[in-house]
This record gives structure tokens, C-alpha cells and sequence, in this order.
């Protein structure tokens, strides 16, 4: 089980004429944050700084990165990730854009100003849990659809996509727990499973 923010937010600060934006963004993988990081250097391109931090949640464990983005050492990226982390929020991306305003701030007042503008934007944040699952397509018979479609609203699973071949395939949302209640129960169940894949691991949202 993580936590995690609910949606992207922005949020501004002024200190001594530079600009910080803070640019908060849900993220699951590194190489989605690397985009993300490309995208808002792309966006503000005219800024002097994109500093970033980001903690993701993987198969091997979290990986924390930061980047001070030519600002002096420590004063950017990681007073962003020790913000990440002490608020112990996973697959998260905070990128600061500054726009410097022509007066120094200083090591110390950096650290401030990123720190602040961090907070700023997470106070905007509304947090959720998520908990490692997996999409599964599932194939089951025409005539077994409501059943499985009402055994999912009944267990709390999502139903992704519904596709209607020979057979009707479904794409569902599920922990590991959910799949083995499906799997290993299915001579209980009021429907029949023909056939089910794993498509990927990812991270589930529960209502």
C-alpha cells in the first residue's frame, strides 16, 4: 500500500523577483517522469532552472532521483525529495521551474524557496492509496456477461474495456488478492472463465 496524489497541480511563489513553479505530476514509471521532466523544460523553456525530484514505486523497490539543475549543490533537488519523502508519498514528480529575478538569493534562501514553493502545491494536493495489481483480460461466453459484469460491481473490480468477439473478452483491474478469489474460485462462480492472460502489473486504485 501507497500513498499517492489524486491529480497534477501547479502553484506559485515569488521571493526577490524570481519565480518558482511548482508542477506536481502522478507518475508510475521513470521513464514517464523523464518525459515529464523533458515537457516542462520544453514548456519553459525560457526559465533560468527545472529542478525536479521524483519517488517511483517499482518491482525492485522505490527510486528516488533529483536534480539541481545548475543551481548550487543541494539547494533545489533534494529539499524537494526530502519534502517527497517526509511526507511519505510514492509515484510522485515535483518539477520547480525559477525564473530568476535578478537578485541572489543565496544557498540558504534557495533552499527556502523551493521548499516553500513545494509545500505551496502540495497543499493543493489531494491524496489516495494505491497498492500493487494488475490488468487481466478474461474470456468468458456471451451469455455469462451480466453475471461477471455483476461480480465485478459486487467486488469492487473495474472493468477497463469489454470486447465482443466470438467470445466477450474483458480487461479488468485487480490486486493479487482479487485474482486469486477469481482464479482459484471459478468452479463457484456463476459464470464460466474460458481462458485469462496477464497483460501487466501496475498500480490499482480502490474507491
Amino acid at each position: 500500500m501507497l500513498r499517492t496524489i489524486k491529480e497534477n497541480v501547479c502553484a506559485e511563489l515569488v521571493e526577490k523577483k524570481s519565480k518558482f513553479i511548482a508542477n506536481i505530476f502522478y507518475v508510475q514509471t521513470v521513464e514517464e517522469a523523464e518525459q515529464k521532466i523533458k515537457e516542462m523544460k520544453r514548456k519553459y523553456y525560457d526559465a533560468r532552472h527545472n529542478c525536479f525530484a521524483f519517488s517511483i514505486m517499482t518491482e525492485n523497490g522505490i527510486i528516488n532521483r533529483s536534480s539541481d539543475d545548475g543551481e548550487p549543490s543541494g539547494t533545489a533537488g533534494g529539499p524537494i525529495l526530502n519534502i517527497i519523502n517526509k511526507n511519505e508519498i510514492t509515484n510522485v514528480l515535483i518539477v520547480v521551474t525559477r525564473y530568476f529575478g535578478g537578485i541572489l538569493l543565496g544557498t540558504g534562501g534557495l533552499v527556502k524557496a523551493y521548499s516553500e514553493s513545494t509545500l505551496l502545491a502540495l497543499e493543493k494536493v489531494e491524496l489516495v492509496t494505491e497498492e500493487l495489481g494488475m490488468e487481466l483480460e478474461i474470456t468468458i461466453s456471451y451469455e455469462d456477461i451480466e453475471n461477471f459484469k455483476y461480480y465485478c460491481n459486487k467486488s469492487n473490480i473495474k472493468v477497463i474495456n469489454v470486447e465482443y468477439g466470438e467470445q466477450v473478452k474483458c480487461i479488468i483491474e485487480v490486486i493479487e488478492q482479487e485474482k486469486d478469489n477469481l482464479i482459484l474460485n471459478m468452479q463457484n462462480l456463476k459464470f464460466k472463465v474460458y481462458n485469462y492472460k496477464l497483460i501487466k502489473k501496475k498500480n490499482i486504485r480502490k474507491p
